[in-house]
């Protein structure tokens, strides 16, 4: 990046990775507006599930505590998403203000390594927040039945774990260049 004197890709792969973290940003609060719009029909959605066949007969509190489960990973996930994107910011600003070099120089080098780390901690807060909506369609199980809630958490921490840690894309990536 040092050696670049346009970095006219550089700052489209920036804006790309902010446009996607301000959509979960931004669908995070309309969850979290949604849900609490849920809580104001509680009777009428414990009548409805009440009458499905495959559902456990659920009590208003129950039915509140489960939506506000909900609640409270939308509204950690959009802080996750919101930090992302102020470090993503952090990394235009870097970006920026890096210096063109033909020969890079030790302020331009840690200038790299703090854009590179301040990318890292973006994309680790980033996945943070998407893990959490995986775990959100478990919490939906709930609404089902609770043993079908604690199969699909057990199922989405598989499908994390297998696509983090032993995916062929892991396995592409932790190769190196």
């Amino acid at each position: 990046m040092l050696t670049r004197e346009l970095r006219m890709v550089d700052t489209m792969v920036q804006s790309n990775l902010l446009q996607g973290v301000a959509f979960f940003a931004s669908a995070s609060l309309l969850l979290v507006g949604g849900l609490v719009t849920v809580l104001g029909a509680t009777d009428k959605a414990v009548a409805i599930l009440g009458q499905l066949p495959f559902t456990v007969p659920t009590s208003r509190t129950a039915w509140e505590v489960k939506v506000l489960l909900l609640i409270v990973v939308f509204i950690y996930s959009f802080f996750k998403f919101a930090w992302s994107y102020r470090l993503f910011n952090y990394c235009s600003i870097l970006l920026g203000a890096a210096p063109f070099e033909v020969e890079p120089s030790e302020e331009g080098k840690k200038i790299a390594q703090q854009l590179a780390d301040l990318q890292t901690l973006a994309g680790r807060h980033f996945n943070r927040g998407v893990r959490a909506y995986f775990f959100a369609i478990a919490g939906l199980a709930w609404f089902v039945h609770p043993a079908a809630f604690a199969a699909a958490t057990t199922w989405v921490t598989y499908v994390l774990h297998r696509r983090e840690f032993r995916s062929h894309s892991h396995r592409i990536l932790s190769t190196g260049p």
